[in-house]
């Protein structure tokens, strides 16, 4: 099929606002799905994106449809809406030339509709923009067209009503990919250049890499080489990309589809690599996307040291499947082999534990969550500093300098207030404010990254009744006020339990720990002393009581000194057992800290 008859387009929105139901209603539509195999949200096919209602991982599936007497291809990318998988959509819009900006005629345009939008103005895609859900009885197309119509200054006769629900004007959508769109461009006899820009692992077949051809044909059983990784491999099967893998004998320039050549090493893969032929190789890859920038550290250890090895398996395959994860190895005195891994977000990191849980079996302990901070050492020298322990000691420094975010919160007018005090309270400074209509505003903050890593995006939702929306960038590093608190059991240090805080929070959220961990630590024959200490010097103390065996219920009667040689003898044995004895951390404890609210 030659080019002019290929569409490729990804669909883009803020959380919740109908991609994956629009993207439903398409493959009905294309009859790409047949009648039986249809059900709700179909491309999202992990039980985690079906319980939560969101999409984790974008998905890639061909259309054919029938426009005025001809066959065209249609190449949908079904995209996730969260600020925390943008990387996600990213990848997906360097493999399109078009895409559909849906927006929710009840709720208005929102930060993360913005982010997605410019994203894929940066990479000069065609925007189709649809106002969805109409049919709703809030639905307020009129003014949410005139949004649409200033941010994205075209004609309000371009905007597509929609509804992903009853299925009305999604003809007028495939119309418009197909007239608005503008094919592929690229020479399908010239030399092969193909981006990767996704890659999932099969236990039978090995690594399947999905890729974009920008110039080129690529044949079954050709030689073809990864760029930046060099290695080489047969292309044992090739195919499109329909509800099922569909082999093909060759797929030419401007068609997505998929590889497979018994790749086993999940390292072999990088997403946004080029493929090319052997004997025929391109002058230059393709220019990828950025690295990702994780935004957030934890470390992920096995509960059984035992494990450790299982783990690491399972931590290569999720990063096939998930090319945002970074992660390396590291050790802690307290939970011995483990991994320091980066996240793109706090749901990230919710999401890549549970998956490692339910997909590989694999029970893990995380540690608390931490962000980038740059040491700046009094020789000029500067240490990157990923998590507690790797902070020098504050004598070897003379600044520590943290990573600052800008904040874009759109909201509706009513909730200016408590939104500014939540943002002030985080420390962040309010450098803009714009009302987008009468009654929706969008504020503008620089907050520091480690302030809304826990449990800010909560807070901003309870505050906001769940209508502001957030999305955020890093905009650099600044020096701070920040030191390292340690908290320790019985005198020891548990470095998973550490945090790098500000000075100004230390004594608040060492007192609030020692209290939460008080309640967690099951108490044991002997009194245990939970304190938190900056260097030093102990800011805070609880103690967990000790359990007291009965040692007196065989004396009944009898002279006070037989009584008193036994407690005498007991509290010899509890001051023994407290100098031996060690104390079980239990898991809720380590995930303490993100619950202090």
């Amino acid at each position: 099929m030659s080019m002019n008859h290929i569409r490729n387009f990804c669909i883009i929105a803020h959380i919740d606002h109908g991609k994956s139901t629009l993207a439903d209603r398409l493959l009905e539509m294309t009859s790409t799905i047949a009648d039986r195999d249809m059900q709700d949200q179909l491309l999202d096919n992990m039980d985690l994106e079906r319980e939560r209602g969101i999409t984790i991982k974008s998905h890639a599936i061909q259309m054919n449809y029938q426009h005025e007497g001809q066959e065209y291809i249609l190449n949908l990318i079904d995209t996730p809406g969260h600020v925390d998988f943008s990387y996600e959509v990213s990848r997906s819009i360097a493999a399109c030339e078009g895409a559909l900006l849906i927006v929710d005629a009840s709720q208005g345009i929102e930060a993360q509709t913005i982010s997605n939008l410019y994203l894929a103005m940066e990479n000069d895609l065609t925007i189709i923009p649809v106002l969805n859900k109409i049919d709703l009885p809030g639905a307020r197309p009129e003014e949410v067209s005139d949004e649409i119509v200033d941010l994205l200054g075209v004609e309000r006769e371009e905007i597509i009503p929609a509804s992903g629900k009853t299925g009305q004007g999604v003809d007028d959508i495939l119309k418009a990919i197909v007239d608005r769109i503008p094919g592929p461009e690229g020479n399908p006899d010239g030399e092969l250049q193909a981006m990767i820009f996704d890659s999932q692992f099969n236990s039978f077949r090995g690594v399947e890499v999905i890729f974009r051809v920008m110039n080129g044909t690529i044949r079954k059983g050709d030689a073809v080489k990864f760029v930046n990784t060099g290695k080489t491999y047969n292309a044992d099967e090739i195919g499109i990309l329909k509800l099922e893998q569909e082999p093909k004998k060759e797929i030419s320039a401007g068609n997505v589809g998929y590889l497979i050549s018994g790749i086993k090493e999940a390292k072999e893969v990088k997403v946004g690599d080029t493929i090319t032929h052997v004997d025929k190789p391109c002058q230059e890859a393709i220019q990828g996307f950025e690295d990702v920038k994780p935004m957030v550290f934890a470390g992920i250890y096995p509960v059984e040291t035992t494990d450790y090895e299982d783990l690491r398996y399972a931590m290569e395959k999720l990063q096939l499947n998930d090319a945002s994860l970074v992660w390396e190895p590291e050790t802690s005195a307290a939970l011995g082999f483990g991994f320091r891994c980066g996240f793109l977000g706090m749901l990230h990191l919710e999401i890549v534990q549970e998956r490692l849980e339910r997909e590989f079996d694999q029970t893990v302990i995380t540690t608390v969550p931490s962000v980038e901070f740059h040491a700046i050492m009094k020789d000029g020298t500067k240490t990157i500093v990923n998590a507690p322990s790797d902070l020098p000691e504050a004598n070897y420094t003379s600044h520590i300098e943290e990573p600052f975010i800008k904040a874009q919160i759109i909201s509706k007018a009513d909730f200016i207030g408590p939104i500014i005090g939540l943002c002030m309270d985080k420390r962040g400074i309010l450098t803009n404010q714009v009302y987008l209509t009468t009654d929706r505003v969008e504020l503008t903050f620089e907050i520091p990254l480690a302030e809304i890593v826990y449990d800010f995006f909560d807070k901003l939702k309870t505050i906001s009744r769940g209508y502001a929306s957030l999305d955020y960038e890093l905009i650099g590093f600044r020096e701070s006020h920040m030191i390292k608190l340690d908290i320790m059991l019985n005198g020891d240090k548990v470095d998973a339990l550490s945090a790098i805080v500000h000075r100004d929070k230390a004594y608040e959220w060492g007192k609030r720990l020692c209290e939460k961990l008080k309640e967690l630590i099951p108490r044991q024959m002997f009194e245990i002393a939970v304190q938190a200490s900056i260097g030093t010097k102990v800011i805070a103390r609880e103690t967990v009581k000790a359990m007291r065996k009965n040692v007196l219920a065989k004396c009944y009667g009898g002279d006070i000194s037989r009584k008193r040689k036994l407690l005498e003898k007991q509290k010899k044995g509890k001051k023994r057992m407290r100098q031996v004895g060690n104390v079980e951390v239990p898991q809720e404890a380590f995930m303490a800290v993100l619950k202090l609210d």
